[in-house]
């Protein structure tokens, strides 16, 4: 497998994680409104893909390949987490 290969197999791999922040973000925005203190768009971007990327890796781990729905299923379930902890929504 080439670099480019390569590239193209871990941004497949990754594109979960960096989408589904942006996809949350605007729902958190409708749902919570700006809450004081709520760091910017693309810091909330950054830590959710963060966030997302350590669950695919360690579905991967775990599990020994990729794609399997209950990693998925985890994605969602830490992005929300991590955005509603990002809109302090304990204070609501």
């Amino acid at each position: 497998m080439d670099f480019t290969a390569a590239a193209i197999h871990l941004l497949n791999f990754l594109a979960p994680a960096m989408c589904l922040p942006l996809l949350l973000w605007p729902m958190a925005r409708l749902a919570f409104g700006r809450p004081a203190g709520a760091p910017r768009w693309w810091v909330q971007w950054g830590v959710q893909a963060a966030v997302g990327a350590a669950v695919l890796l360690a579905g991967l781990w775990v599990f020994g390949r990729d794609g399997k729905m209950l990693t998925y299923a985890a994605l969602v379930l830490a992005g929300a987490s991590c955005q509603w902890l990002l809109q302090r929504g304990w204070r609501r």
